[in-house]
């Protein structure tokens, strides 16, 4: 049965709302978070000035506040004061899902601690969205948010990426996109497959799939690279080759650090990168040959 206009005069619970909004299509909202928006005591926003343009669209006139990452710690206090107080306020993002690479999670934190309930409302989520439409792995996934903005911390945290069956998700801005699939090819080779997601559920909706080095090349020749982008991969695992097999880990490392005139943490971490392992796992590996020896 269709849903009846005066589900809309049902009374709202006191606590604590995660209202996920759209994250560029507009009938991407739901009718019951815009039952929660109509009908809470406050919205706190990341950008008031966003949620506003939002909420003209729908005709809700709620009062809005500020909470974002520069005033979230003292706006947390204010609002746990007024929730104990029986209100029911609605946190938004400027756009998708709060909490999610948004202001959210510490109000979450400090509501629950204070025996507020929280209530999440769900709808848009770029990093969801990408992923169901990737062609990649969905039954086993990990979002990341956004990588590092340092080059060497990037590399880092993609040399510690889990290979096999996993599909990593990230949240990348346009002008370090190029930087970063740069990376991605260093550590993973030319050939490694990937999926990026751009602009998702707006006009210029765009899904580009193949190796880095050709998605590389592509972005390259554009004038310019714009829009929120989704990146995912799946690195594979590398299979040992016969020689690899014969060479204990230790004496490996050991190879190495005499050869490149590394340290043996260094060695480890790239032979265990070589051979499609953990670093942990190489380390145990390691630990285990080298305590044969004593």
């Amino acid at each position: 049965m269709p849903a009846s206009r005066d589900n809309d005069d049902r009374p709202l619970a006191p606590g604590l709302y995660l209202v996920a909004t759209p994250i560029g299509n507009l009938e991407d909202i739901t009718l019951r978070a815009l039952r929660v928006l109509r009908q809470a005591d406050r919205i706190a926003c990341e950008d008031t000035r966003q949620t506003q343009k939002l909420l003209n669209h729908f005709e809700i006139r709620t009062p809005t506040v500020s909470y974002h990452m520069h005033n979230e710690g003292s706006r947390t206090e204010e609002l746990i004061a007024e929730l104990k107080n029986g209100a029911r306020i609605a946190i938004v993002s400027d756009a998708g899902t709060p909490g999610i690479a948004d202001p959210g999670g510490q109000i979450v934190a400090a509501a629950l601690a204070s025996g507020v309930d929280v209530f999440p409302i769900p709808g848009a989520n770029a990093a969801i969205s990408g992923l169901i439409a990737s062609g990649l792995n969905t039954e086993r996934f990990t979002f990341h948010g956004f990588l590092p903005a340092k080059a060497g911390q990037r590399k880092t945290a993609l040399d510690d990426l889990v290979r096999g069956d996993v599909t990593h998700v990230f949240y990348e801005a346009p002008h370090r996109i190029l930087d970063t699939l740069a990376d991605i090819e260093g550590v993973f080779g030319p050939n490694q497959h990937i999926v990026i997601a751009r602009e998702l559920t707006k006009m210029h909706e765009e899904f580009l799939r193949g190796t880095v080095a050709d998605l590389r090349s592509q972005l390259s020749a554009r004038a310019s690279i714009r829009g929120e982008i989704v990146l995912m991969l799946a690195p594979t695992t590398i299979e040992s080759t016969s020689e690899d097999k014969k060479n204990t880990l230790a004496a490996e490392v050991s190879a190495m650090m005499k050869s490149e005139g590394i340290s043996e943490m260094d060695a480890l971490k790239r032979i265990a990168r070589e051979r499609g392992i953990g670093k942990s796992e190489a380390y145990r590996e390691l630990q285990r040959e080298q305590n044969k020896l004593r």
